[in-house]
């Protein structure tokens, strides 16, 4: 079987932008359990990813266009839209392109093999019957402020596989995992000095390997203030 990525916590809530503390009472409490592995180090699949981001959004009390609020949609059509979700075939992605998964209120997952030609970061959009589409891939935001990052292009030169790294973000057409290139500006080196760690790789792709990790440190800040 194809790699489905493998995320910790900490990683699997800062890419799909919910709270840490929610991935963790849904893993607790059967929501959503780490489907790589659900033991001792937990771990969370590329599609898990995803999975946070339609439970959220479908368990969030909605306001329609005239002020009326829309209910939570219901756990047994959260469960169908996981259930659609594990059967995702992962070799649409590649470093190239991602596909389109969107999800209706009633947890009907929809998978465009061709990206969403709308502007990134719209979370929303509307089917031709005017139901009301959450995009998953595309830039997420929590109500309790965590943004997570498009899932396919987290910054113009990174790339998210799930078969390649582990599901890593990375820059594109290389190994280099952006979390490699965050640590290093964690550990106290200068950013002229990764530059020339990394002669063959794009001074940009750099700059958006530290960007992307400085939104995903800023994710877990609250968590870690609570800790």
């Amino acid at each position: 079987m194809m790699q489905r990525g493998a995320y910790t916590a900490d990683r699997a809530a800062a890419l799909s932008g919910v709270p840490l503390s929610t991935v963790h009472w849904w893993a607790r409490h059967d929501v959503l359990v780490p489907s790589i592995s659900a033991q001792r180090v937990k771990l969370w699949s590329y599609p898990d990813l995803m999975g946070l981001r339609i439970i959220y959004w479908l368990r969030q009390v909605k306001e329609a266009p005239d002020g009326l609020a829309i209910p939570r949609t219901t756990m047994p059509a959260v469960r169908r839209a996981l259930a659609q979700l594990a059967e995702l075939d992962l070799r649409l992605w590649s470093e190239e392109t991602g596909p389109a998964v969107r999800v209706d209120r009633g947890g009907n997952v929809q998978v465009l093999s061709e990206p969403s030609p709308e502007a990134p970061g719209r979370q929303r959009a509307l089917d031709v019957a005017g139901q009301e589409l959450l995009d998953v891939i595309e830039p997420f935001v929590a109500v309790e402020g965590p943004r997570g990052p498009d899932l396919v292009r987290p910054r113009p030169l990174l790339r998210i596989v799930p078969g390649k790294l582990g599901g890593a973000p990375h820059v594109a057409h290389t190994r280099l995992e952006s979390q490699a290139v965050g640590a290093l500006a964690t550990s106290g080196l200068p950013q002229a000095k990764i530059y020339r760690l990394y002669p063959d790789i794009e001074p940009r792709a750099i700059d958006d390997a530290l960007d992307l990790e400085r939104q995903l440190e800023q994710n877990l800040r609250p968590a870690l203030a609570a800790a």
